[in-house]
């Protein structure tokens, strides 16, 4: 378990980088498939315990040593053999589980009440999950659930072009109780984070998996704390986690992940009450805010009798504040059907359509810290649905021709099972065929019929992955822009990446990198497959983990480098092009042979004299070094 505190940087850094590293343990065979979760334990009732007076008080460094003793949270056997004492925490395995659950707790301290949560807050968790970002497959934020919905809102928008699902989840009860809703609410989290390609921040409670800036808490002691009263959930988890793909928000920008940890503090939320005096709402619109959130009666309204409330709210517009106006109410959203609405127009305030508070808070929060955007751009993305947070209009919906229910209505099939099944199988066999044919107007012709231009086939394959076997830079692009997952894999456990590598596909490579692609599994596993290629003077293969970003002095499981394998097996060109990377030409392998040492052994003259000291300045730097 790693605490982060407050620690620095660059330490946060070598912990992440200790994670990727070091958490593989002993070898596993390739029919063994993992998933690896990173879970931020932030604080809150999920965690804590009772004292010798029955109160419930969070206490450091107990969480993780505690689910040790949980059989239906921690695979002791599987996870001892594997990792070792004092490895990362294993889910057991059932009969329904692809893969096997890893995840690595970072508790933090100290612990926080959701109620002390501040933005600064928020950009701390921000920044833990971008220095993780690569290193897992999925993140669980364990969060007090008074302002969960703050901090799930804010997150959406703090992380642009996110490929990758983040849950945030807590308990009405702690997890260690006898009786507890925290126990359903961390597993089936970290089993969706593990096994689902919803690339959204997320809330899950009770049984449904939400989109985070949908949601809102609706009751201090149900187990069914949160609701989405305005979208539906994304997945629910009951015997079987049914997911609705169509529902998803994807990026479809072609950016690499990043974090915007620049917020705007200078916000408000404003709620309508009758007989509200004009002295309230001045002292409320003076310096220093810049945003409000306006949480106005029913569809939009404010008191048409109150003329001073109206000037108050239209002099600050005229100032450069934001004013967005949304409903009290639980559900619906706001428009200017009434007279009152059209006040509100004409006094420069905006609509926030459907959002919650928190969103509309946080939003602002986000909107107005973009210095690269002028006053217009920041009104303009207020009412522009950026992470799935707001219904513009009309609800979204498919084309009136559904191509799934059309086929359905012809085989005769009428329940919502089979014609879920239906579509599992015939978008991905349509979009492969349209990905192999080359048909980019087929494949938006799909998407616009409801196809998940991520959805995967029978072997856990999407287009995106066929296409980077195929290499063609346009449908690859195509693909990415409609919103394409690069981190998705197949029951193999390969990503789109590693189908561009293992066909050399360069550009392709060089446009998934920029989208945020990056190599899973082992490090150990790619050095294995960089070696086999040294060793036949594969330069193409080299070149295509060089674009990958892998680290071309990797050992493979004997310690031996690509270097040490193109000095054996005499591949001149192989060997300068390693050199002229940089790598570690005087590593030395299990045996403490470095690569000039099996050049001379192996009688690779022309390999032994390029390792030379004399002609590899490299191999003698590091020499000198070495014997200080």
């Amino acid at each position: 378990m790693l605490h982060l505190g407050n620690h620095v940087d660059n330490r946060k850094e070598n912990n992440m980088e200790h994670l990727r590293n070091n958490s593989s343990g002993s070898l596993i065979t390739e029919s063994v498939r993992e998933s690896r979760v990173l879970v931020l334990y932030t604080g809150g009732t999920i965690g804590m315990i009772r004292n010798e007076n029955g109160a419930l008080v969070p206490k450091a460094n107990a969480f993780v040593k505690k689910l040790r003793n949980y059989p239906h949270m921690y695979d002791r056997e599987y996870a001892e053999a594997r990792f070792g004492l004092m490895g990362p925490l294993v889910l057991p395995m059932t009969a329904t589980d692809s893969r096997r659950v890893i995840y690595n707790v970072l508790e933090y301290s100290p612990l926080c009440d959701s109620s002390n949560m501040t933005m600064d807050d928020w950009i701390r968790i921000a920044d833990d999950i971008k220095l993780a970002y690569e290193h897992f497959d999925g993140f669980v934020i364990l969060h007090g659930t008074d302002t969960l919905s703050y901090t799930a809102s804010a997150l959406s928008f703090m992380f642009e072009s996110l490929g990758k699902i983040v849950i945030l989840t807590g308990s009405q009860v702690p997890i260690f109780d006898s009786r507890s809703d925290g126990l359903d609410n961390f597993l089936s989290s970290l089993i969706i984070a593990a096994n689902y390609n919803i690339p959204e921040v997320c809330v899950y409670f009770g049984t449904n998996l939400m989109r985070g800036n949908r949601t809102c808490k609706v009751s201090a002691t149900s187990f069914e704390a949160f609701d989405s009263p305005n979208f539906p959930p994304l997945a629910k988890a009951n015997i079987k986690i049914e997911v609705d793909y169509r529902a998803i928000f994807r990026p479809c920008t072609l950016e690499k992940f990043h974090v915007h940890t620049s917020l705007n503090r200078n916000v408000g939320l404003l709620r309508i009450f009758p007989s509200m005096t004009t002295h309230l709402i001045k002292a409320f619109l003076q310096p220093p805010i810049e945003g409000v959130v306006l949480q106005s009666y029913g569809a939009g309204n404010v008191p048409m009798n109150r003329e001073d409330i109206i000037k108050e709210l239209s002099a600050a517009t005229k100032r450069g504040i934001i004013v967005v106006n949304i409903t009290q109410c639980a559900t619906g959203y706001v428009t200017n059907t009434y007279a009152s609405g059209k006040l509100l127009d004409e006094a420069g305030i905006i609509s926030g359509f459907d959002m919650t508070p928190e969103a509309a808070l946080t939003k602002l929060a986000y909107v107005l810290s973009k210095t690269e955007w002028d006053l217009q751009t920041k009104l303009e993305m207020m009412q522009t649905n950026l992470r799935g947070e707001l219904t513009a209009g009309r609800p979204p919906c498919h084309k009136d021709l559904d191509l799934v229910e059309a086929v359905a209505r012809s085989l005769r099939l009428s329940s919502t099972a089979e014609r879920q099944e239906l579509g599992s199988i015939l978008f991905p066999a349509m979009l492969n065929a349209a990905v192999l044919s080359r048909d980019i107007v087929k494949l938006e012709i799909l998407k616009g019929y409801g196809a998940d231009i991520s959805q995967q086939n029978a072997d856990g394959r999407t287009a995106l992955h066929i296409a980077c076997c195929e290499g063609d830079l346009n449908i690859v692009r195509c693909l990415l822009r409609m919103g394409a997952n690069v981190h998705i894999k197949d029951r193999f456990n390969r990503t789109p990446l590693i189908d561009a590598v293992e066909f050399d596909h360069h550009e392709v490579i060089k446009i998934l990198m920029q989208c945020g692609a990056h190599l899973h599994g082992s490090a150990y596993a790619i050095g294995e497959k960089m070696c086999a290629a040294a060793a036949v003077g594969n330069l193409k293969r080299l070149k295509s983990y060089q674009l990958a970003n892998a680290d071309l002095s990797q050992k493979d499981f004997s310690g031996r480098t690509p270097l040490h394998f193109a000095a054996l097996h005499n591949k001149t060109q192989v060997l300068k092009f390693l050199l002229d990377q940089n790598v570690e030409a005087k590593c030395l392998d299990k045996t403490n042979q470095s690569p000039h040492d099996l050049a001379k052994v192996s009688g690779s003259s022309d390999a032994a004299e390029i390792l030379s000291p004399t002609s590899c300045p490299n191999s003698a730097l590091i020499t000198e070094e070495t014997s200080r």
